[in-house]
């Protein structure tokens, strides 16, 4: 097994932390929220035995990376900015881009933006959204402005939580006052093990009616927490896992994290001048069976081919919830390897 390497990086005045292992062409691995570069360890060590140069990086807000107080500072072109400084600062000419969650919608906007540095794109669990950057159903490529369809998608008397999460006090008050349990709540609630507990199934009702019943709509005057299901241990995240991420948030907070979010509107002004065009280098998209972002993204992957030039389909993994790869990282393994091949 090949030595993994660590680099604080400066990306024109931002730190960015990487950690990489392997040698070969590079593969950017970018984790979502409330994550790390250690959501990417089961990946490291299996494309550097593949033969490529893996690199999982901290985004600014996270980890060991910078921390902005202005939520301006977390808006997508410069999200998209240390991704391409990143792949420069280590001497390299072009890389692979592999994100889940909110890592998605930051590398498809790379590579949508940067088609002549990243040669090939993986979105997990967050499909190409185009300006949208999330899709959601009836919003698939952002036809809506954020602030419409986030109303919409949570119904009457309550909130999608972006917006709730967009507020920042609200949300970081009551992660504060228990980050751990928050944190161990957010990672069952969204997990295949948690849904497939609670009896969530795609046939049982309609997408925007299981988005309205989970945990990421928030009835006006409670909180978050409140609909988290009752935490349970998972064979894929043990205490010494989660006690990785709970320090990390212990120590940086998350108003850098939820700032993302906030930006979603500026977002979509950001990236409208690229709405005319297609995302031009190969791309796949990886999805679980139990994830909610999977459900409400599924009109972006049943249409992705009008707004991605090569599109290399979707796997959707059975029992999989919003942590693919971390709940599943030998299929994730496999999945990616078999894409990267396909490019060589």
């Amino acid at each position: 097994m090949s030595k993994s390497t660590e680099h604080l990086l400066n990306i024109d005045g931002t730190r960015i932390y990487a950690i990489e292992q392997g040698e070969g062409p590079m593969v950017l691995l970018v984790h979502g929220f409330p994550e790390l570069a250690y959501s990417w360890r089961h990946q490291l060590p299996a494309l550097a035995a593949a033969g490529y140069r893996a690199v999982a990086i901290e985004q600014r807000g996270y980890g060991w990376s910078s921390k902005f107080w202005r939520p301006d500072a977390y808006r997508i072109d410069r999200l998209v900015a240390d991704l391409v400084g990143v792949v420069h600062a280590l001497g390299e000419t072009s890389a692979v881009l592999v994100g889940h969650d909110w890592g998605a919608p930051v590398v498809w906007s790379a590579a949508w933006m940067h088609p002549d540095l990243f040669r090939g794109v993986v979105g997990m669990s967050v499909p190409f959204a185009g300006k949208g950057l999330i899709g959601v159903p009836g919003n698939a490529f952002g036809e809506k402005p954020v602030e419409a369809y986030q109303r919409e998608l949570a119904g009457p008397g309550q909130d999608f939580y972006h917006t709730y999460w967009s507020t920042l006090g609200p949300i970081l008050d009551e992660v504060e006052e228990d980050l751990a349990g928050w944190i161990r709540g957010i990672m069952y609630s969204v997990s295949g093990e948690g849904l497939a507990a609670a009896g969530f199934s795609l046939d049982a009702a309609d997408p925007v009616t299981l988005i309205r019943q989970s945990a990421v709509c928030i009835p006006h005057g409670t909180r978050m927490r409140d609909r988290f299901l009752p935490p349970q241990p998972v064979p894929w995240l043990s205490e010494a896992d989660l006690a990785v991420y709970i320090d990390a948030f212990q120590r940086s907070g998350l108003h850098g994290p939820l700032s993302y979010y906030r930006n979603l509107p500026d977002d979509q002004r950001v990236l409208e001048p690229f709405a005319g065009s297609k995302l031009a280098v190969p791309a796949y998209f990886i999805g679980g069976e139990f994830d909610v972002a999977t459900w409400w993204g599924a009109e972006c992957t049943a249409r992705a081919s009008e707004v991605i030039d090569d599109y290399r389909g979707e796997t959707v993994l059975p029992g999989c919830g919003h942590w693919i790869q971390q709940e599943r990282p030998a299929e994730t393994n496999r999945l990616l390897i078999e894409f990267l091949a396909g490019l060589r």
